[in-house]
């Protein structure tokens, strides 16, 4: 005995539980990869191989269709191709070195399987090249797990444009990506073309580390280069990064940087939609792991808090190395993890923090709606647990115009403005806050409204003793001026230049 575990005698009968090759390598196929993962670890593989341009071609139209993703790593030899298409290539437990992206040794077989039946894979080292084949069909039939080493590598397809050294995985067989439409020509080609458009943005956001650094990696889709897309809009000069803090773990040294991104009034709408991706800023949140610069998973707070309104600006970078796979649980296709617990209350803090500092701002944009001083459309009135809001009946607008009504004409006046503040419609506003808040702006109002509105507002101001410049801060600070801001300037200028005439 050694501790509780009991030694077998070395006389024990033992079977050869060999996997039934046939079963397994349709197995392989459903791990749940998509395209945009699936592709994803073919790159992984060729950033590993230090590759510095990866060049990914499609063809939809023909009679066989087929995905090559190209690149001019440090490639292999035929004994090292071999190696690397025998499933399970490489033990997760073993260490990798540094820039090594791969886990478990099954990254380019379940990837490549997921989509195809046929995974041809030509690699070119010191001058030779070599070539190796996975055929499913053929697996089924044999029933072996033997792949084929073709020698004549002239009818692949895009071999041309592999370099004097790289490696280039060929998907064949896209019996996963024609949508149902395997004999209808028009129909799989759109359906293969959308698959591909939808895989371009992923892509971008995954790698764009690798794209953005000192060495810059190059992407190319059917031969136009892709822009990194990074979510943390690093770059701009309105993004506030807070200071990089470090967490040394048993196997590694853990970073974590918080963002608050812009406000979309400082970016163009094209950067706006691009950052927040097609499920918009809401669910583009939270934090952002990433292993050796790689994108893992993004979009969540780990059940930390809620995805909310206030926090719709804020991005967490957590970076870990490689070393850390087993704490966090990395999946086969690198796109799931779990939060170690040893990292939950320091992320915790970082959550904490965040949600302060996005209630000071709204605190403070609270108080400019409720400043007396600032002459607000509406009162923000905050008692017994409740928020209201009511029009503000002592604003000029309404003041000037009650005082030309009769005592009667006046309260039904009033009793309107009244009505108006109870029909607040909270739970639409809620809904559009919630999904869709960059969309919702002032109502505008037409010359004569706003006319109105700036002679009252003015001529209040100007009796109070404020001075113009005094009132144009006040003014350009509550809509419906701001929003109107050119217009109320003109139409200002336009009422102190009758004053001053005789």
């Amino acid at each position: 005995m050694t501790g509780n575990l009991k030694q077998w005698p070395s006389a024990a009968r033992r079977a050869d539980a060999t996997p039934h090759a046939a079963s397994l390598i349709e197995g392989l196929r459903d791990i749940g990869y998509s395209l945009e993962t699936a592709l994803s670890d073919i790159i992984d593989n060729s950033i590993t191989a230090r590759a510095r341009e990866i060049q990914i071609h499609t063809d939809s139209i023909t009679d066989d269709p087929f995905i090559a993703i190209i690149d001019d790593g440090d490639g292999m030899t035929e004994e090292e191709l071999i190696a690397a298409m025998r499933p399970g290539s490489k033990n997760p437990l073993v260490a990798r070195n540094e820039p090594d992206l791969g886990r478990f040794g099954l990254g380019m077989k379940s990837a490549s399987f997921s989509q195809c039946r046929r995974l041809t894979v030509v690699s070119r080292k010191m001058g030779k090249t070599s070539v190796a084949v996975w055929d499913i069909d053929e697996v089924a039939e044999r029933n072996e797990w033997a792949v084929q080493l073709p020698d004549d590598s002239c009818e692949i397809p895009v071999i041309e444009k592999l370099g004097p050294k790289g490696t280039l995985v060929l998907w064949q067989k896209l019996d996963r990506l024609t949508g149902g439409f395997s004999n209808n020509v028009t129909k799989r080609t759109e359906v293969i073309n959308q698959r591909i458009a939808e895989t371009e943005r992923h892509l971008r956001l995954v790698f764009h580390r690798f794209m953005d650094d000192a060495r810059q990696l190059r992407i190319s889709l059917n031969g136009r280069v892709l822009r990194s897309l990074d979510p943390f809009a690093s770059k701009s000069p309105a993004t506030i990064a807070d200071p990089e803090e470090r967490l040394a773990l048993t196997h590694g040294d853990l970073e974590i940087q918080s963002f608050t991104l812009p406000h979309h009034k400082q970016m163009t709408n094209g950067e706006w939609e691009d950052i927040a991706g097609p499920e918009g800023h809401l669910k583009s949140q939270g934090f952002y792991l990433y292993r050796g610069k790689r994108l893992i998973l993004h979009g969540t707070w780990f059940g930390l808090c809620r995805q909310s309104e206030l926090t719709k600006l804020s991005r967490v970078r957590i970076d870990i190395p490689n070393s850390m796979d087993a704490d966090w649980k990395i999946d086969v296709k690198k796109s799931s993890a779990q939060l170690p617990p040893i990292v939950r209350d320091r992320l915790r803090k970082v959550i904490a923090r965040i949600q302060d500092g996005s209630k000071r701002t709204y605190r403070k944009r609270g108080q400019k709606l409720v400043d007396q001083e600032r002459l607000p459309m509406w009162h923000r009135v905050q008692a017994d647990g409740q928020i209201r809001y009511r029009p503000n009946i002592e604003h000029p607008a309404f003041t000037s115009f009650a005082a030309t009504l009769s005592p009667e004409l006046r309260r039904g006046f009033l009793n309107c403005i009244a009505l108006v503040g109870a029909s607040l419609p909270i739970e639409t506003l809620h809904t559009d806050m919630a999904g869709m808040a960059e969309q919702i702006v002032p109502d505008r109002v037409d010359e004569d409204t706003l006319t109105q509105a700036v002679q009252a507002t003015l001529t209040v101001l100007l009796g109070a003793q404020k001075d113009i410049k005094e009132i144009m801060v006040l003014m350009r600070d509550v809509d419906p001026f701001r929003s109107a801001w050119e217009d109320t300037q003109r139409i200002v200028a336009k009422a102190l230049e009758s004053e001053e005439q005789p």
